[in-house]
């Protein structure tokens, strides 16, 4: 199937989805619409206490940030990253030393134009050699970083010649390919900002060559991206008020998507008035996943099934999983928070 033939069945395919999913959902939610948000841990499901123990407590590590993002575990020196957008800076976190700036700017490298909003790194994730990848919002590329000479190289920029609105999200797959999100957050006026170059906010994917492929342009405002342990199904939250989804594609040996389908629908949650929408997510070794939503962060089953929510009456933008699986890394709105999983 051509990509362009691939990118109308997805678009069709999506459409469908959403319009079929009915009102039951919504009116569900809005009964409910008094619930206070969870604060700690809320379980619903008794498989949860295999992922996270009970009496587990949200512990603050660090405060003061503008808008935390794109938190990635770093193995090898022990230490967590993690951006603030607007700030244009990503900090280091370690047991050790605390928090303090690593890299400053962390995205656009030049004064700030005012049509830009968040002009520094978001996402973030690391390759097989330990280099950082980089959704660079501000500079409107995707970005590596050498995490010991702190070098810049420019991955991809541009998409049939034109320019990316402002890359969200990546996760990089074991053959080297990255897959990212390019919603309008970056910019000032948003959708409708001059600098916007695409009329889509795409799912790409970046093969090692460096050639760029659009998967999907019929999203909107796609925003967290992560891929299963086996690599035969990526996940995309979208932060879309009218369709708060998370959708999975199945992908093909060659990590092409051949199929779509709604794996979570949090309508329900957002009517109850709830902070949050889907956006940042980790998946686990063992394949469940921490994805932002309405409430927190909401840990669901392989199979989509909501298994509790982490909250703490913040925004939670998203998560990463760290120090060999034993803890849960949160970025909540202006602070860094740890959550203990079953190691």
């Amino acid at each position: 199937m051509t990509a362009l033939t691939r990118r109308a069945a997805l678009a069709g395919l999506g459409a469908g989805l959403t319009a079929g999913l009915g009102a039951a959902a919504l009116l569900a939610g809005a009964a409910r619409a008094a619930e206070p948000p969870p604060m700690g841990v809320l379980r619903l499901d008794p498989r949860l206490d295999s992922i996270i123990p009970p009496g587990a407590t949200i512990e603050t590590l660090a405060t003061g940030y503008r808008w935390a993002e794109g938190p990635v575990w770093v193995a090898r020196g022990e230490y967590l990253l993690f951006s603030d957008v607007p700030a244009n800076v990503v900090h280091r976190w370690s047991r050790r030393d605390g928090a303090r700036p690593f890299l400053d700017p962390s995205g656009l490298q030049t004064p700030i134009p005012p049509a830009i909003r968040e002009a520094g790194a978001n996402g973030l994730a690391l390759d097989r050699r330990g280099r950082l990848i980089v959704a660079d919002s501000g500079t409107r590329a995707i970005v590596r970083v050498d995490l010991a000479t702190k070098k810049r190289t420019v991955l991809a920029e541009r998409y049939r010649g034109k320019r990316f609105n402002s890359p969200n999200d990546v996760v990089v797959a074991r053959s080297g390919a990255i897959y990212f999100t390019d919603p309008t957050y970056g910019f000032a006026a948003g959708p409708d900002s001059p600098l916007r170059e695409l009329d889509v906010m795409g799912l790409y994917r970046l093969d090692p060559d460096g050639t760029v492929t659009l998967l999907d342009g019929a999203r909107r405002f796609p925003n967290g991206v992560g891929l299963s342990p086996d690599e035969r199904t990526l996940y995309l939250a979208c932060s879309d008020d009218a369709a708060p989804l998370v959708w999975a594609y199945a992908l093909d040996t060659r990590g092409r998507p051949t199929g779509l389908r709604v794996f979570s629908d949090m309508r329900a949650d957002k009517a109850k008035g709830w902070a949050g929408a889907p956006d940042g997510m980790d998946v686990a070794a063992a394949g469940h996943l921490f994805v932002s939503g309405p409430g927190g962060m909401h840990v669901l089953s392989p199979a989509g099934e909501p298994l509790g929510i982490i909250g703490n009456g913040k925004p939670i933008a998203n998560a990463c999983v760290g120090e060999g699986g034993r803890s849960l890394f949160l970025t909540a709105s202006d602070r860094i928070c740890r959550v203990a999983l079953v190691g």
